[in-house]
């Protein structure tokens, strides 16, 4: 095995044990070793996160197992943007929540804390989150891009809702739209009129970036 392997599967495991120091350890090896931070969040920690989050969802773990690995993954997440894209402010300004009928917010909060560092405003609604009350509130922040997740297929239309509503009130083309969410797919962003898919955090940070640069440009 060798080094970038070996660092993979630590970050990994690292997610799956809830060892934040292991975690920051890893970290520290890569940055020594010049690998890509970028890689290392999306193919060693983000695969850990994935699978704590099927074994939750498989009843193999408890909820505070997966709060603990959560809130590592969240504090990786930082750090790694830290180093990836700096300490830059007013990027845009963000709206994300998880849609009504869905408590899931674990991976709704690692891509706030993403944008965060990426230097992003990011007003975050939390879960269960009515499609007027995202609106409204994009409404009173005037915000650039509103993002939402949904991990559950029955609340997936909650989405289109949050298009269709959008559309009627005259206000679709006054926001970029970003959907994410386990079930969600480049053909579902396409089926309701989403502008965004992002399958990650990562992801998120670069859809986010280039939908202002267009916006700027089409000032």
């Amino acid at each position: 095995m060798d080094l970038k392997e070996r660092l993979m599967l630590a970050a990994k495991v690292s997610i799956i044990q809830a060892d934040e120091k292991k975690a920051m350890e890893v970290i520290d090896e890569a940055i020594a070793h010049g690998l890509d931070l970028a890689e290392l969040l999306r193919s060693g920690f983000g695969k850990g996160n994935t699978e704590v989050g099927n074994s939750f969802e498989r009843g193999r773990i408890s909820l505070p197992e997966l709060l603990y690995s959560s809130e590592v993954m969240r504090d990786v997440t930082e750090r790694v943007m830290s180093f990836l894209e700096g300490a830059v402010d007013n990027n845009g300004k963000i709206l994300i929540a998880t849609v009504e009928g869905d408590i899931h917010d674990i991976g709704k909060n690692i891509v706030a804390s993403t944008l965060r560092a990426a230097g992003f405003q990011v007003i975050d609604l939390g879960r269960e989150v009515p499609v007027n009350q995202i609106i409204e509130t994009a409404e009173k922040y005037d915000v650039d891009i509103i993002a939402t997740s949904a991990l559950l297929t029955t609340t997936l239309v909650e989405q289109r809702k949050l298009e269709i509503m959008l559309r009627d009130l005259g206000l679709r083309g006054k926001y970029t739209t970003m959907i994410g969410g386990a079930p969600c797919t480049p053909r579902w962003k396409n089926r309701i009129g989403a502008d965004i898919y992002s399958e990650d955090a990562i992801e998120a940070v670069k859809s986010a970036k280039k939908a202002m640069e267009e916006k700027r440009r089409k000032k």
